[in-house]
């Protein structure tokens, strides 16, 4: 069975054995080496225990937050799982960057996923270097995000061979499947994603990004025009016409105006 070592960072003591608890009594391919209520005590058993993953409260009144942290991450090569009360923070960057996260009070369910991902990152790393490159990159993305409140031009997408890190200049419009995403570049290749069309929707730059249709959500740099002939188009540069939901036309030409 494969395994990987964690500690858990956190100011409360009762969140800590909490969360101890629950990684043994459900993810048991997790062992728990250590536990620690600030950054600095985390930083000492990073050195001591070299774990390959932490569990990380974000916020503390220790003087430090949880992403004080983040710029030991590449000189440790250790997997984070955030976690944290706040619902509305920071998730955006977090899905934006496939970054594990889990929120309090902890679901079961999603303690298991944050298990599943950190098991499967780790078996990606051995398989390619690159993969752990890709996933530091994704870590810096988040970082630079977070502490100087830009909106990322970067998306980190998780797949069976590793991490896929992408420029949302270069996405054409993204078409819904189903529960899954293609997302057509400018390039004229495809890229299949797992999540939700909604999703990208949250997290994808509402500057540039509009949701013409439930199918469809294109980037607005790339479209060239609006047509009104037996329906409502967009037209976008490489010459693909996308429909535009009749109810979203108004607001559509609202946007187009103001470009």
């Amino acid at each position: 069975m494969l395994k990987i070592t964690a500690i858990i960072i956190d100011d409360e003591y009762l969140a800590r054995e909490n969360l101890r608890m629950l990684l043994a009594d459900f993810c048991p391919e997790i062992e728990v080496v250590g536990t620690g209520q600030n950054i600095a005590e985390a930083r000492v058993l990073l050195a001591e225990k070299k774990p390959e993953a932490v569990f990380l409260d974000i916020r503390m009144p220790s003087g430090e937050e949880g992403l004080d942290l983040l710029e030991d991450v590449e000189s440790n090569n250790f997997q984070i799982v955030f976690v944290t009360a706040f619902k509305d923070y920071a998730i955006k960057a977090f899905n934006a960057n496939s970054i594990h996260y889990i929120l309090k009070p902890i679901d079961i369910d999603d303690l298991i996923s944050a298990r599943d991902k950190l098991l499967n990152y780790k078996e990606l790393f051995s398989q390619d270097s690159s993969n752990l490159d890709s996933y530091l990159e994704s870590i810096k993305n988040f970082s630079d995000n977070i502490y100087y409140q830009n909106e990322s031009n970067k998306i980190t997408i998780s797949h069976s061979k590793g991490i896929k890190i992408i420029a949302d200049v270069s996405i054409l419009y993204l078409e819904g499947d189903g529960n899954c995403t293609n997302i057509h570049f400018t390039d004229g290749t495809t890229f299949f994603d797992t999540r939700t069309l909604k999703v990208y929707e949250e997290i994808l730059d509402v500057k540039k990004f509009y949701r013409i249709h439930k199918k469809y959500v294109i980037n607005l740099t790339h479209l060239t025009d609006y047509l009104q002939d037996d329906g409502h188009f967009a037209v976008m540069k490489t010459g693909v016409n996308l429909s535009v939901a009749r109810a979203r036309v108004p607001e559509f030409v609202k946007i187009i105006r103001s470009l």
